[in-house]
């Protein structure tokens, strides 16, 4: 089974978690860099990428649209692995939908059917605090999910994060279908019985920041939402329920815990793998938005986020490590999949199976494996980078790296195995790293997630009670 994200992420347990990693952290020669312009040069062209990026939409799509579980509408956490249900796939799922609607892939009334398949089973899946035969407690679902039956999966845990990016896929949802048919009537009133029975407030155990999960077995988990990562999109849907909100301090706790440093001469609030940097933006725009961190630091978390990709690139580009391949167009460290140790025939390289892969100032973990979700879910900050690179891996490995469903999760072109067979490309594609390229690149394209939450409620709540203001944010009544 993959390693759970979160368990990586916590930057107060960083030095302890790195003294257990298998590849020790490489040395790095942190350098000034100029930062590239704000605007593509002449020499690149949106319109050079451009059915590029038609196919790899409506093929990243597609990978939600087939393989949804045609009686739960649950998602697989990878494909064709053999694989138990994500639930934060789940969410991405559910906004891919949309999507595909708006790109006219599949029609509304289509979207609106599978959306209240997935929508009912979730309400009706049996809850509580039992070890087995249940698939969540306290309006928070379980990390993986059996596909058909909706079961906890083994002793995973009740995920507070990976419920959040469901529920961010369930209000999306609730926003787009605004008609006034019966089957879109249906879907609001599920989803907002479904947001409105997560109890944040439990989730934050009595404490200033709110835990990582929970199991039946032995209650929370050792480890809380601090420092900055995707969790931030936690903080605000705790913020902005009606239901079980948190206490209003509780977004001054989370930013109390971020690390602002500088790294590759670009200074942003530092976490090691780009999807921490990726996550709550697929859902929120944050461009303009400020909350009372930021005013200080004088800049915004989208450009938080451009930085953070930009200096990921910058350290694939130095390549302190020596890993084959990397270049200013083959770059990205994430959370992914990885070739693992076996039949290798490296005997000075320790290679990785899943794990959470990123550069920061106090967090490197590579082992040479490049995550195509790493440039695609950052496509909204660093286009130019992003795009061309993602062009140029479908353009140098072909079908070894882009299939049925687009980009498969990712490829290390350093190991070499005893057969001779030198490199390794995945075989799988995982579900929230389908998501993240989906949906930033619609938001790059048209802004349309992004437009759509912001007319949600509870998402527009959550953020001005965290204090943020400016931007659209301000134009939006309470």
């Amino acid at each position: 089974m993959r390693t759970v994200r979160h368990q990586i992420i916590t930057l107060e347990q960083n030095e302890n978690i790195m003294k257990k990693l298998i590849l020790p952290t490489l040395i790095l020669f942190v350098f000034s860099c100029t930062q590239p312009k704000e605007m593509p040069s002449a020499a690149w062209s949106y319109r050079d990428h451009a059915s590029f990026l038609d196919t790899l939409s409506h093929r990243t799509f597609n990978f939600f649209w087939d393989l949804a579980d045609s009686t739960t509408g649950n998602q697989p956490d990878r494909w064709p692995g053999k694989s138990f249900s994500s639930i934060a796939a789940t969410g991405f799922g559910l906004t891919a939908y949309l999507i595909g609607v708006e790109q006219k892939y599949i029609t509304r009334a289509q979207a609106a059917e599978r959306v209240l398949k997935t929508l009912r089973f979730l309400n009706q899946a049996p809850k509580g605090d039992k070890t087995e035969g249940i698939t969540g407690y306290k309006g928070f679902f379980y990390h993986f999910i059996d596909m058909k039956t909706g079961f906890r999966f083994k002793e995973v845990e009740l995920s507070t994060v990976d419920t959040g990016l469901l529920m961010a896929g369930i209000l999306a949802c609730q926003t787009f279908f605004d008609l006034e048919n019966e089957s879109e009537k249906e879907i609001r009133s599920l989803a907002d019985s479904l947001f409105l029975a997560v109890d944040w407030n439990w989730a934050m155990n009595g404490n200033k920041t709110m835990s990582m999960g929970w199991h039946p077995e032995h209650g929370f988990i050792d480890a809380s939402w601090r420092g900055y990562n995707e969790g931030m999109i936690l903080y605000i849907m705790g913020l902005g329920t009606p239901s079980h909100p948190i206490p209003a301090s509780s977004w001054g706790a989370w930013t109390s815990t971020y690390q602002w440093g500088n790294y590759f001469g670009y200074e942003h609030v530092n976490f090691g793998p780009l999807f921490g940097h990726q996550y709550s933006h697929c859902w929120i725009d944050f461009r303009g938005l400020q909350d009372s961190y930021m005013k200080n630091k004088k800049i915004d978390y989208f450009e938080n986020s451009r930085r953070a990709t930009l200096a990921n690139r910058a350290y694939c580009i130095t390549n302190s490590g020596g890993w084959k391949g990397y270049g200013e167009n083959n770059w990205g460290l994430t959370a992914c999949d990885g070739p693992g140790n076996a039949n290798k025939n490296n005997p000075n390289m320790a290679f990785m199976d899943y794990t959470a892969r990123g550069a920061a100032q106090w967090y490197v973990h590579d082992d040479g494996t490049i995550a195509p979700t790493a440039a695609g879910g950052s496509i909204p900050f660093a286009p130019q980078e992003c795009i061309t690179a993602l062009h140029t891996m479908k353009q140098n490995f072909g079908e070894k790296i882009f299939q049925q469903y687009g980009f498969k999760d990712a490829f290390n072109l350093t190991i070499t195995y005893q057969n001779g067979t030198a490199g390794w490309f995945d075989q799988d594609y995982l579900g929230i790293d389908q998501g993240a390229i989906l949906i930033q690149l619609e938001n790059y394209r048209s802004d349309f997630v992004w437009n759509l939450m912001k007319k949600n409620r509870y998402i527009v709540s959550g953020l001005k009670k965290a204090g943020f203001s400016g931007g659209w944010i301000d134009n939006v009544a309470n």
